[in-house]
């Protein structure tokens, strides 16, 4: 097997990620962490010590077959990590060896058999529409963050957009006149998404607010400050969502990506087509769309189950 330095390969591959797939930052930065990982596993390093490049440097290709990898699996599993873990850490080792062997780069795929542990998905976090409604009126719409934050949540649960997606929004993005907004999801790809009068409303009002304060518009024209008049982050905006969810005393933990899974759930409990809302979700495979349909069904047995007389 060939010699190369295990750590170039995966740079390399990171790369392309990037480049070619359009992968988020995050995401490479999930890659790079679970293979650098590994690679510490190789050179024997203590699984809790800093991932140092300089010394898994000498880490090389010729080190990987089946068995280490199944050694690493069990060093995985002596340590406790979730099936969820040890499925995305699996996942990302064999993406980059299919990669190295698709690319000619190795002649045989070491970890080709390798497989992950069955994990049951979660099922969606989500809020009842009479919580979300009282999540979205516990913010005040007063002064500047005031009516920043109404409009993001308003926002989040209008268009049901990742938290990415709303933090990487443009002012040039929103279409007050045709109700929409135009989002750049995952792998890059635009859609345009509707959006509610109520969230155009409470965006229009922080807009203006900004121009009688007369804010200078910073670099890039980003639709949603912070103090600082620079762009929101994915991590600001959770901690928005969660500082109001704990105001209301809402009895679910509550995130941004939560007001989305209430905004797929609530139109599918309305009657919405299902490929309507994978489409609005920017979903690649309606089985990810699919999961919202077993929260509806579930609070359909539960209806039954309360009801019907000889259930």
């Amino acid at each position: 097997m060939t010699t190369h330095c295990l750590i170039a390969c995966i740079e390399t591959y990171l790369e392309r990620l990037a480049a070619e797939k359009g992968f988020s930052p995050h995401t490479v930065r999930a890659y790079r962490n679970d293979l650098l990982a590994f690679t510490a596993f190789l050179a024997d390093r203590p699984a809790d010590a800093p991932l140092d490049r300089e010394q898994l440097a000498g880490v090389g290709l010729d080190q990987v077959d089946g068995l280490s990898l199944r050694r690493y699996l069990g060093q995985l599993h002596g340590q406790k990590k979730s099936k969820t873990t040890i499925a995305r850490k699996v996942a990302a080792i064999r993406s980059f060896f299919r990669h190295l062997h698709k690319t000619g780069v190795l002649q045989d795929n070491p970890v080709e058999g390798a497989r992950a542990p069955k994990h049951g998905k979660p099922m969606p976090t989500y809020l009842v529409v009479d919580d979300m409604f009282r999540l979205l009126e516990a913010v005040v719409p007063e002064g500047l963050l005031g009516l920043r934050n109404r409009a993001l949540l308003e926002t989040l649960y209008s268009a049901g957009v990742r938290v990415s997606e709303l933090a990487g929004l443009d002012v040039e993005d929103v279409d007050f006149r045709n109700g929409t907004i135009r989002v750049l999801g995952k792998g890059n790809k635009e859609r345009i998404v509707p959006v509610g009068r109520k969230a155009l409303a409470a965006i229009e009002a922080y807009r203006q607010a900004l121009a009688a304060a007369d804010v200078s518009a910073p670099a890039g024209g980003a639709l949603f400050l912070n103090n600082r008049m620079g762009r929101l982050t994915t991590r600001s905006i959770a901690r928005v969502v969660e500082r109001f969810a704990r105001a209301c005393g809402l009895p679910v933990p509550v995130s941004p990506h939560a007001l989305r899974h209430s905004f797929a759930t609530h139109l599918l409990d309305a009657g919405a087509d299902l490929r309507a809302v994978q489409e609005l979700l920017g979903h690649r495979s309606l089985s990810t769309t699919q999961r919202y349909t077993h929260v509806s069904i579930d609070r359909l047995m539960a209806a039954y189950d309360k009801a019907h007389p000889r259930r």
